[in-house]
């Protein structure tokens, strides 16, 4: 018995129990681990021309025998001497696809995606074996060996048999526990089920690059004897088929010029379990310091949960097309936590187990990207099919408007735009650009009316004043909007006519757009008034001016007014 050369049984009594949260990860492990090891062959071949190397051979095969408790993950890849077992398998956190890509460093030029880093992850096979063993055949040897352990105190390390070049681990899976206090158990019997391991292998690694296959259990139709009488039924018979049951391309890897949309389309239905196309697909791939892939989608509709205190939100995380976790919320933000889709980078790292992150400070630049990609395609949806855009606002408009509130205005040059509101004037849904875009010039607020229908709203007599001035009022309806507006403020109208002064900087301006010149325009900050609370500011200079003279006029009338009065008024004076 040959002992770990670690502090064996705490450190991998740590790595079972602590490092890894969630048990059915171990064949993620696992076929990652395989996955390295088909890849390593293949780096050998492309660097060494004496390896003969048929890349349609190269493959995953797990089986599983129910009798025996086992489960068999098999690779023909470049498999291990006893030399190779002993450094990576007897020495805990000892990882060979780290040494493996640090000794290729240089030569990497080719196409090789190695996932391992750390050296944990076969332990993982500990979780929910009891006895694990490895049968292995490097490359180029004719002798086979095989380690085995029980993850106790050590291990062994013998010659075997094997006919080719490549590695099995075989798992020999614990009982299934009692029940404890709670009524909870631990069964393992669930992945000694063809759909158990199936559905596992299609959660987590459907995107590995190289075939996984696995013995699939059908039905057919036996043939018709040539006696058959003539109310002959027909007799079905099982069997099974070797059947590559991962995707291997992942669709966000592919060039969207390649993809037709209803491709996306399935692909979004099938993955997030939507009956519905979505509104919106959006792919892009970065490159720099920081490479990833990224697939985003609007759906067409709100999730029923949308708005409960249930709802997650968040993307799914891969790396190196492995699948680390569903609904990674670091990279939405809440008032974007409608979209789905999948977030794909090597470069992201990693915690131990690979359940986790280690830092956040890629995740955060990616999450940046992303944010700007959503946002420029809502603008392009809004600008250029107002019909969908309206649509999807009436289905995800109220998260935007919290964004903004939440933030206590701070999003409001990211979101603002992005809002609509029902125009008096209009009696359609617009923005607050085109409301700023339509103001005559003397208009110096944008003004709204808060309450529970625009009907009632648009039969207010105050409302019906600002539009009888010739200016329009927003008609707020949700209980969110006025919330909104308050905290905002005011709304920037960028690139407006310039105002001038007076007369002569008018005259010179139009002067020189005549000449040629592109016309002034400038930001214009424009306060967003209640017209139910407050001074709306509505008068024209010559009426404030004939209301201030006709106040001077009747000084002595209401100054009489206001001591009869008394403090039931502030103030007596002519409005404008």
């Amino acid at each position: 018995m040959r002992q770990f050369k670690t502090e064996s049984k705490k450190l991998l009594d740590l790595m079972i129990n602590s490092i890894y949260t969630n048990k059915e990860i171990f064949l993620r492990e696992l076929i990652s681990n395989a996955s390295d090891a088909v890849d390593k062959l293949n780096f050998k071949s492309l660097q060494d021309p004496s390896v003969k190397l048929d890349q349609g051979d190269l493959a995953i095969r797990v089986s599983f025998d129910k009798d025996a408790r086992t489960i068999t993950i098999s690779d023909n890849g470049i498999g291990m001497t006893a030399e190779e077992l002993e450094r990576n398998l007897g020495t805990i956190a000892h990882s060979g696809s780290e040494e493996f890509k640090t000794e290729n460093a240089e030569q990497q030029g080719s196409d090789v995606d190695i996932i391992g880093q750390f050296g944990v992850g076969f332990y993982s096979a500990f979780m929910v074996a009891s006895h694990v063993k490895v049968v292995s055949r490097a490359y180029g040897e004719d002798v086979a060996h095989v380690w085995e352990s029980d993850g106790l105190e050590g291990y062994t390390i013998e010659d075997g048999e094997r006919a080719e070049h490549g590695t099995d681990v075989i798992l020999t899976l614990r009982e299934n526990e009692k029940l404890d206090a709670d009524g909870e158990a631990e069964t393992y019997d669930r992945f000694l089920t063809e759909w158990g391991l199936k559905s596992l292998i299609q959660q987590y690694s459907n995107y590995v690059r190289y075939p996984i296959q696995m013995m699939v259990s059908k039905s057919r139709q036996k043939p018709k004897p040539e006696d058959a009488p003539e109310d002959y039924k027909p007799e079905y018979e099982d069997y099974q088929e070797l059947e590559t049951v991962n995707s291997m391309t992942p669709i966000w890897k592919k060039r969207s010029s390649d993809v037709e949309q209803k491709d996306y389309d399935e692909f979004y239905k099938s993955t997030f379990h939507d009956f519905d196309d979505p509104a919106r697909t959006i792919s892009f791939h970065a490159e720099g310091t920081l490479e990833y892939d990224a697939l985003l989608f609007v759906p067409g509709r709100a999730p029923f949960d949308l708005y409960s205190k249930d709802y997650e939100k968040g993307l799914a995380l891969y790396s190196s097309n492995v699948l680390i976790m569903e609904k990674c919320d670091d990279l939405l933000p809440d008032y974007y936590n409608f979209v789905r889709g999948v977030v794909d980078s090597a470069d992201v790292s990693l915690n131990i187990s690979r359940e986790t992150l280690q830092q956040n400070r890629q995740l955060k630049a990616i999450a940046k990207r992303v944010e700007k990609k959503i946002t420029a395609d809502l603008e392009d949806m809004r600008d250029n099919d107002r019909e969908a855009y309206e649509k999807f606002f009436e289905n995800f408009g109220r998260g935007l408007k919290y964004g903004i509130y939440s933030s206590y205005g701070m999003k409001a040059d990211e979101l603002a735009d992005l809002l609509l509101f029902w125009s008096a004037k209009e009696q359609k849904m617009i923005t607050l650009a085109e409301y700023a875009k339509g103001m005559p010039e003397d208009q110096k607020a944008i003004y709204y009316a808060a309450g529970d229908s625009r009907e009632r709203l648009a039969k207010m007599p105050v409302v019906k004043g600002v539009l009888d001035r010739g200016y329009d009022v927003l008609l707020l309806t949700q209980d969110v909007d006025e919330f909104t507006f308050q905290a905002m403020r005011e709304y920037v109208a960028v690139d407006m006519p310039k105002i001038y002064e007076d007369d002569a900087a008018r005259e010179a301006a139009e002067k020189a757009v005549a000449d040629g010149a592109e016309p002034e325009v400038e930001d214009r900050h424009l306060e967003l008034k209640n017209v139910a609370t407050g001074d709306l500011d509505l008068a024209t200079e010559d009426e404030k001016k004939e209301a201030e003279d006709a106040t001077k006029e009747n000084e002595d009338l209401f100054s009489a007014m206001k001591e009869a009065l008394g403090d039931k008024v502030e103030k007596v004076a002519v409005s404008a």
